[in-house]
């Protein structure tokens, strides 16, 4: 049919999990759900980054009406994870890694805190590591407590231990069809 939606749509993340790169995720997956593609194949490389931006985006990606399918092809660490989770399908290259890691909070320097602001701090930091780590479970062969504990210990996987962890569904490379737009979404390099 002349003119229709493509069935598949492709995005490479190429970025850390912050402000700029998150609007831009959201702003393609909504003009790609507008007009009524029915899978989205999401290429995750990342260092991480803004526990914030990635668990809103988890969320947002959870929510969207299609099929959601998310690749690791290089790094998935940290926030990246949780992105990475939000996939229907969570497949990964075979050279690749997964890192899992506790949640730390920036004090600027140097900086008096009440007693008060540091419980606060640390009250936040226990929720996010609890959210984080139930949307891993979530989505894995591991109970909320083991995965805290691997955050805890800063545990980094091959595809092999990461589908044993299940974290990952499936080995296989990357494989774009020829002619496909891929939207891309990359560091911009400071000038």
């Amino acid at each position: 049919m002349a003119g229709s939606a493509p069935s598949t749509a492709y995005i490479r993340l190429f970025a850390p999990v912050d402000n700029n790169s998150m609007i831009a995720l959201l702003s393609i997956c909504d003009q790609i759900v507008a007009r009524g593609t029915g899978r989205i194949h999401l290429l995750i490389s990342t260092p991480g980054g803004s526990v914030f931006h990635g668990i809103s985006v988890y969320n947002y990606l959870r929510g969207l009406p299609v099929e959601l399918v998310t690749h690791n092809f290089g790094a998935v660490d940290s926030i990246g994870l949780v992105v990475f989770s939000a996939g229907k399908t969570r497949l990964s290259v075979p050279n690749a890694r997964i890192l899992m890691h506790g949640v730390s909070a920036t004090v600027p320097g140097p900086a008096a805190l009440t007693e008060d602001q540091l419980q606060e701090s640390l009250k936040s930091l226990r929720i996010d590591a609890s959210n984080i780590a139930r949307i891993i479970a979530e989505h894995s062969r591991k109970t909320e407590k083991e995965i805290h504990e691997a955050m805890l210990v800063k545990t980094t996987f091959d595809p092999k231990e990461a589908i044993a962890f299940g974290l990952v569904d499936r080995i296989e490379p990357v494989e774009i069809p020829a002619g496909t737009n891929v939207y891309a979404i990359q560091k911009q390099d400071p000038k």
